[in-house]
């Protein structure tokens, strides 16, 4: 189910992870070398948004490895996980809706250095440089989005953490973020997507881990995507 990865950018050996007395995650393997594109696809509550918490911090008790850039991070707490160079976008995407575009853009404290300006994030989201003086409560569900993302490439982060990206966007909308996913790889993040539209994830990911009650059901480079749809609607109940 595994393949080689080279130059390691993240690498999780038997990862458990529990919400009090409820067993989330079994024993979970899996690897992301730097500059990939790697999904988690799943249904609902299949474990997807506790491996990206898990890897960041978030989840209280876990057992097992998560090793990032060759640290062992599974005793660290969030700040020092953080400044490996983690970035992670919730699904609820965390808007300070008090602020401007361009105040929540500055809000979060570097972590790492090499992270953009605000020029080149400018640049990069060309909608956000136009509201930047809007109030985070005047923006759009992709705007909001938008500046999600954007707030954690001035971090200097390297490793991003994205969930549910997509969700309850426009298809012009989802097209965009297609594209800035594709420039971010280009410019060599490294990029982990929790996704329930396959059909943005496909054209974008080097490999995809299925999840199906917290544990890894199939590992699918992108070059066998099309022989493996059929297992795939199986799993993902389209």
């Amino acid at each position: 189910m595994s393949e080689p990865v080279h130059n390691e950018m993240l690498r999780i050996t038997d990862l458990h992870a529990f919400y009090g007395e409820s067993h989330i995650l079994h024993g979970i393997d899996l690897k992301v070398g730097v500059g990939e594109v790697v999904t988690l696809l799943g249904r609902n509550g299949a474990g997807r948004t506790t491996i990206l918490k898990s890897i960041i911090g978030l989840v209280g008790r876990r057992s097992g490895s998560i090793m990032i850039n060759g640290v062992e991070t599974i005793k660290m707490p969030t700040h020092k996980i953080a400044h490996l160079g983690i970035g992670y976008c919730p699904e609820e995407r965390g808007i300070f809706s008090s602020l401007t575009v361009e105040e929540n853009l500055l809000l979060p404290p570097v972590v790492k250095s090499g992270g953009m300006s605000l020029p080149e994030i400018y640049a990069m989201f060309p909608n956000l440089f136009e509201r930047r003086s809007s109030m985070g409560t005047r923006l759009s569900g992709g705007e909001q989005q938008m500046l999600a993302m954007a707030r954690i490439l001035r971090t200097g982060a390297k490793l991003l953490l994205l969930d549910e990206i997509t969700e309850g966007l426009a298809p012009i909308i989802v097209q965009t973020l297609r594209q800035l996913i594709g420039q971010l790889k280009e410019k060599g993040f490294t990029i982990i997507l929790v996704e329930q539209n396959f059909h943005f994830a496909a054209e974008l990911a080097d490999r995809h881990y299925v999840i199906d009650h917290g544990s890894i059901a199939e590992m699918i480079p992108k070059d066998e995507l099309d022989s493996s749809r059929e297992k795939l609607n199986r799993y993902l109940g389209v």
